[in-house]
């Protein structure tokens, strides 16, 4: 990654919403990427960006922000470490891809530069 000091200044000058769709634009990215190995390294460093873009945006959100965070946090965790195990496994990529657009979703709508499905 980039100089972790740098990327932070740069990530914390933005508004909530706009970091939390920064996040949403990462998940969308290890989706995309994901679907193939040869973007091993590039899903590893997003990983990576990710959990620091969680850790440094969950003191400016709401308790229910913050929760849904934390999950994310966990999750990304738990992908990473199945990432760096299995990601030759066409199954892993697929389902990786598939959690990590919804947890897109969720950062956007989270976020607030979405609007919530219509009922």
């Amino acid at each position: 990654m980039k100089n972790l000091d740098t990327v932070r200044e740069r990530y914390l000058r933005d508004p909530l919403p706009v970091r939390l769709g920064g996040l949403a634009a990462n998940l969308s990215r290890i989706a995309s990427f994901s679907r193939d190995p040869a973007n091993t390294a590039a899903v590893d460093g997003l990983f990576e960006e990710s959990k620091y873009f969680i850790e440094w945006t969950i003191r400016d959100a709401q308790i229910e922000e913050q929760a849904e965070l934390v999950q994310l946090q966990v999750q990304l965790a738990v992908w990473h470490r199945r990432w760096l195990r299995d990601f030759l496994q066409e199954e892993t990529r697929t389902r990786l891809a598939q959690n990590a657009k919804q947890w897109s979703r969720r950062a956007l709508l989270v976020s607030g530069l979405i609007p919530p499905p219509r009922a």
